[in-house]
């Protein structure tokens, strides 16, 4: 009986599993290579064809193709790639940017199909070199065209047109030199409403990008030598992760703290944020869902993200803590994150409040609402003072933490409003991103605008009441000159307030002061109106700017009452009664101010008004 020969298997094919399994290994594209892959020979692809992609997702490999393993990787994840980059979608695909009457959109006469392959290749080619996956089947994905184009297929597109490429010239990609990858381009696909009133899309785009955050989000942790196993934590923040851009990357920073001895160190009963040191804290001893802790932990980075930490700005910081649990839960409802837990801080009569407008309110009744609970529990905030006396987030990380959260936050909102459009998230929490995005405007340039608003410079006018010099070329034609109208004197002034209190410094006193004398004698303000107060008040008459910047001696030191002081100005027969007010305190001073007139304060940095001021107010 002879022997059984065992039939030879085809090496190519032997070289194209191989290239298959390398799909199969990567973090990525392991999982995108369950798409529609089919085997077939060079009758439908070419002899020098390895593969190529169609609009459907369907991806042809050329069996028949002798490459290298490395090769057919390169080759396979080239042309899952077009799909996932959206190569054939209508709103991606030049020639299709046209609409007519009707509102539908047609076909540019100057489309070329072949130099938008060409452009998709390029663009492609380069991503896969960045990732160092594979070899490529041509030359070098940076060949001959300019680098500074090509993070953008529609900038490479329009260089080939320009350049007028030849279109049968495809170095580039995984067909011939002669053919394309891309089978279907002349009908792109269109994503409409569908019956469901949503909006259709690209799946191969949103399968990628939710497993390329998630190797991101991966490889971040094993360098940065932290524990990945499956952590309570670790899953509802990898969930921010790859599905809710706004707080996607704010996600990624932080390190999750899910350690019940950890909580019961700092007495955090469910969650709190340290801002300062970029760490959340959750008691997973809590019997919470999924959903309920992602709630939670959206509520901690959105403290951190909106600097609550920073801005409480003098206020008692309980309080401001429940202020802004108010406003972020009242976003979290509206936006639908997760499941509110029980006994959470909202009140639907608070909505489209800011933090500032609920802390004044909740000020008049302290008692009833220092005795409600944040997530850490009750008579502490879940926003975190400094456990160390560290600086996390600056020197040799070379940008504040702070100056992170706002770039992340805004970065995060831009991907939101691109993905899910304006709808989703409330007005309020749009303002306030756009708000941390903007520089704040220095104290003293809004004085500066305060004093444009409220006493004008002088305005000059030509007169030959007194004639300038006449010019040596010309001395017998009299020339005018530019004179100030001086008939507003007696008007053009202000008051100024003083608390000489024993809680006020010497030098925020005189910093106040040089601003105020600096801007009203650029104003020509002849002279302001000085009083001093503490627990009375010490009427000092005009100074001029000179006087009052340098040489002020301040009187009184004891306790503040402003409201005498005011009556004194507001009665004075010889101060304008349109005259504006400024006033230089620390804040503590009367509950309630009798204010008649138009006025503004100066407090130091970290003061604050006992009461909603209905004037300007200026933090040194």
């Amino acid at each position: 009986m002879g022997k059984q020969h065992k039939e030879k298997e085809d090496p190519n094919l032997v070289q194209l599993k191989n290239g298959i399994s390398i799909i199969d290994n990567h973090d990525v594209f392991r999982h995108l290579i369950s798409w529609n892959l089919q085997i077939v020979g060079r009758k439908e692809l070419g002899k020098k064809t390895a593969a190529c992609s169609k609009a459907d997702g369907t991806i042809l490999v050329n069996k028949d193709m002798a490459l290298a393993p490395k090769q057919w990787a390169y080759a396979i994840a080239h042309c899952i790639l077009h799909n996932c980059f959206g190569h054939y979608d209508l709103d991606k695909v030049p020639g299709y940017t046209e609409t007519d009457s009707s509102g539908e959109k047609t076909k540019k006469a100057a489309f070329n199909k072949k130099l938008w392959n060409i452009a998709c290749d390029i663009y492609v080619d380069r991503f896969l070199n960045d990732i160092r996956l594979g070899e490529p089947l041509n030359q070098s994905p940076v060949g001959s065209i300019p680098f500074s184009i090509m993070e953008d297929e529609l900038k490479i597109y329009d260089y080939l047109m320009r350049e007028n490429w030849n279109e049968d010239n495809h170095i580039y990609g995984v067909g011939s030199i002669d053919s394309m990858d891309m089978v279907g381009l002349e009908k792109p696909l269109e994503y409409k409403i569908n019956r469901w009133g949503e909006q259709e899309k690209n799946e191969y785009a949103s399968s990628f990008a939710y497993h390329l955050a998630n190797s991101v989000s991966n490889a971040v942790y094993k360098a940065a030598d932290r524990e990945i196993e499956c952590s309570r934590g670790r899953e509802i923040a990898g969930w921010f992760i790859n599905t809710f851009p706004l707080l996607g990357a704010i996600a990624s920073s932080f390190k999750i703290v899910d350690d019940i001895e950890a909580c019961r160190k700092y007495d955090i009963s469910i969650a709190a944020v340290d801002a300062f040191e970029g760490v959340i804290f959750m008691n997973t001893s809590k019997n919470l869902s999924d959903n309920e802790w992602r709630f939670v932990m959206a509520h901690e980075f959105l403290h951190a993200a909106l600097l609550h930490h920073r801005r409480a700005a003098g206020r008692d910081p309980y309080l401001w803590n429940i202020a802004t649990d108010y406003v972020i839960n009242g976003w979290l409802f509206e936006m639908q994150i997760g499941v509110m837990p029980e006994g959470v801080l909202y009140d639907p009569a608070l909505r489209n409040k800011s933090a500032e407008e609920i802390y004044d309110i909740i000020y008049q009744d302290i008692r009833t609402y220092m005795r409600l609970n944040t997530f850490r529990g009750n008579g502490q905030g879940d926003i975190m003072g400094r456990r160390t006396p560290g600086t996390f987030g600056t020197g040799e990380r070379g940008v504040s933490l702070d100056e992170f959260y706002r770039n992340a936050l805004t970065q995060g909102f831009e991907y939101e409003i691109s993905m899910r459009g304006r709808g989703f998230i409330p007005a309020g929490l749009v303002e306030e991103i756009r708000a941390l995005a903007m520089p704040p405007i220095p104290w003293d340039v809004r004085l500066s605008e305060w004093f444009n608003a409220h006493i004008r410079p002088l305005e000059k006018h030509r007169s030959y009441a007194h004639p300038s010099r006449r010019q040596s070329c010309t001395p017998d034609i009299p020339r005018a000159r530019y004179v100030v109208t001086e008939s507003g004197d007696t008007s053009r002034t202000f008051g100024v307030i003083i608390d000489t209190s024993g809680s006020m410094t010497t030098s925020e006193i005189g910093k106040a002061l040089g601003a105020v004398a600096s801007y009203a004698a650029s104003r020509d303000v002849f002279a302001a109106r000085v009083i001093f107060c503490d627990a009375n008040a010490y009427d000092a008459g005009y100074m001029t700017p000179d006087e009052i910047a340098g040489r002020v001696k301040v009187i009184g030191r004891g306790g503040t009452r402003l409201q005498p002081a005011v009556d004194m100005l507001q009665e004075a027969k010889d101060f304008p009664k349109d005259g504006p007010i400024l006033i230089i305190t620390d804040g503590e001073i009367d509950k309630h101010l009798d204010l008649k007139r138009e006025h503004a304060f100066i407090l130091p940095g970290g003061c604050r008004l006992p009461f909603r001021a209905r004037g300007e107010v200026f933090n040194m």
